[in-house]
């Protein structure tokens, strides 16, 4: 009998008794990178600083933004994009349900309300035939996500966007890098916002990015992201600085230090080869994939490129004898770490409360209980991702109907 590819690796590792361990994220950390914030340390500034401000020139060259404007997270940035932009109490924002919670958390904190949009089945990006019907006369500002890295439709949701002179906030969390139409995503709409938590695609431990090509936008932006305080009393303890200054707007403590944004410029130095790394790992997990029933991933619709931040797979378990849950847990049992992104908006407590019901989103409690999402980060060996394709197959395969 021919063994199917990777028959033989199994039969290895079940005959030696060992078990492979890949957890879900392993961070890129190089020598620079560390070298980098060491010499920040010890430079004698640690706060926000020079080294904030090269971060954000080098990420608005990289992206095509006029300006980029460091944070201290990716909520941060959502909160203050919605600020910027007018957002306030008896507002709505159209946020779609398949998100992290912080995307709508921002809203809330505006005073203003999140209208919950559903998303389409094979790519988990927001529907925009339910963002047009959602759209009232209170929609203040449209927050599309890029979902696992692919943007979501960009010009559908602009085009919606400018006739009702709303605002498009990017929740670009996912995808950094990933193109639309030829694009760099961060240099398309009114504001966008990204993420360099400790497993984002680059990483500054903590922190965030708004890109936006408005001047009034980004000078608010900067006031706000540091208690309000006039534009320069960053550096008030510096010998270039003076202790007074001017608090002009209600503002936050949002600032990015110097340690982080010296991370941030050394992973930025080696983003392009990472996203090479993720991609060749989404290729072979597809290529992998291609022939087996029961299961299917999010497609890339043409003219997209992902940042391939995640790699959802969807679960045809009506054809299974095993849930998405227990998959999970047989995978971890093999050594191998998966997640789920995302539980979507309504499922939480809070928003059943607020009257959010599951019918409202079919899309999204369909694909809730099939979809779980598979390791993928540039450390990956060949190897690795061959024995997560493996057992994947192999879990598949003995749950099958």
């Amino acid at each position: 009998m021919t063994r199917r590819p990777g028959a033989w690796r199994r039969q290895i590792c079940k005959d030696l008794m060992t078990v492979m361990q890949i957890p879900f994220h392993r961070p890129d950390i190089s020598e620079d990178d560390i070298r980098g914030v060491a010499e920040t340390l010890q430079s004698g500034w640690i706060t926000m600083g020079e080294k904030t401000f090269e971060f954000e020139r080098r990420f608005a060259e990289i992206t095509g933004a006029r300006h980029a404007i460091a944070v201290n997270s990716c909520t941060a940035a959502l909160h203050l994009a919605l600020v910027a932009a007018g957002v306030g109490r008896g507002d709505e924002v159209i946020v779609p349900v398949w998100t992290f919670a912080a995307t709508a958390e921002a809203v809330w904190y505006c005073g203003a309300l999140p209208v919950l949009a559903d998303v389409e089945r094979d790519t988990l990006l927001v529907d925009v035939s339910d963002v047009q019907k959602r759209i009232t006369k209170k929609t203040k500002a449209i927050i599309p996500v890029h979902y696992a890295g692919q943007p979501a439709a960009i010009d559908e949701i602009r085009e919606i966007a400018q006739a009702g002179k709303i605002a498009v906030i990017d929740d670009a969390a996912h995808s950094f890098p990933a193109w639309y139409g030829g694009k760099m995503i961060g240099g398309i709409s009114d504001m966008t916002c990204f993420s360099f938590y400790a497993t984002k695609t680059i990483t500054t431990g903590e922190g965030g990015m708004i890109t936006t090509d408005r001047d009034d936008y980004a000078a608010m932006l900067k006031t706000l992201r540091l208690h309000g305080i006039s534009h320069d009393a960053w550096n008030r303890y510096s010998d270039k600085g003076s202790w007074m200054y001017d608090v002009t707007e209600i503002g936050f403590k949002y600032n990015m230090s110097d340690i982080s944004a010296a991370l941030g410029i050394s992973q930025l130095a080696r983003y392009k080869d990472m996203w090479i790394k993720r991609k060749r790992i989404a290729e072979m997990y597809s290529e992998a994939f291609k022939e087996v029933p029961r299961i299917g991933w999010c497609q890339v619709r043409e003219g997209r490129e992902s940042a391939w931040y995640l790699f959802p797979i969807i679960l045809d378990v009506e054809r299974l004898t095993i849930t998405r849950d227990d998959f999970i847990l047989e995978l971890r049992a093999r050594g191998i770490t998966c997640s789920v992104h995302f539980i979507p908006l309504h499922m939480f407590s809070y928003y059943k409360k607020a009257g959010y019901r599951a019918e409202q989103y079919p899309n999204a409690e369909w694909a809730f209980p099939r979809t779980l999402s598979l390791p993928i980060y540039p450390g990956m060996t060949v190897e690795e991702v061959r024995y997560v394709a493996d057992n994947v197959i192999e879990v598949i395969a003995a749950h099958a109907k």
